[in-house]
């Protein structure tokens, strides 16, 4: 049992000794309070098995997106300087598989992500197997795995980039995962300041 789903049982156990006691407290029949305590024991059961499914979702999103998948990304090329955009927001102009496109780059998003309609004029196959529970903005959405070939953004170049498709996704964007598989990279002022590897040798 990890550490969330422990506590997570602990903070149902407390929340149900409440009902319990307020249905022991109004001395109603026994068999009345029997079933109301069963209704209440399959209340907590769900709740319990549906916070330890959000949980191991959760963590294999991170894992798959911000370390295993990252591992094999071969990054290489030249220093890139981005100015702020509009909003303030840092965007980049890329090719994806040879498409162009325009990224946002959030450094607040965990992994990558496509819209469908990227998808389909890169010629990226979608893996529509089993889908993944993602937090955004506008809630939670159900994206799909795929794996962008070669990724391009000015001299910097990427191959074997995972992203997650999702189909409530209109802009592409570019996470905190790509940015970790740089070498470095700062916000100056206001210039996005990216710095590739010299070579791919730092991933044996």
């Amino acid at each position: 049992m990890s550490g969330d789903t422990g506590l997570s049982v602990v903070m149902l156990a407390v929340m149900l000794i409440l009902p319990l006691s307020a249905l022991a407290a109004r001395r109603l029949p026994i068999g009345q309070t029997l079933r109301m305590a069963l209704i209440w024991l399959a209340i907590f059961a769900a709740g319990l098995i549906l916070a330890t499914l959000w949980t191991r979702n959760r963590d294999y999103v991170d894992g798959f997106l911000a370390d295993a998948g990252m591992r094999s990304v071969v990054v290489t090329g030249r220093t890139v300087e981005i100015p702020r955009g509009e909003g303030g927001h840092f965007w980049a102009d890329v090719r994806i598989n040879g498409v162009a496109r325009r990224m946002l780059i959030d450094t607040g998003a965990t992994g990558t992500a496509i819209s469908r309609a990227t998808a389909m004029a890169a010629g990226i196959a979608v893996d529509e197997t089993f889908g993944v529970m993602v937090d955004t903005a506008n809630g939670t959405v159900l994206d799909h795995r795929a794996t962008i070939d070669r990724f391009e953004l000015g001299p910097i170049t990427a191959r074997r980039v995972p992203v997650l498709v999702g189909n409530a996704q209109n802009d592409d964007l570019l996470g905190i995962d790509f940015l970790s598989s740089l070498k470095s990279w700062k916000a100056e002022g206001n210039r996005l300041i990216l710095e590739p590897h010299a070579s791919p040798s730092h991933l044996t």
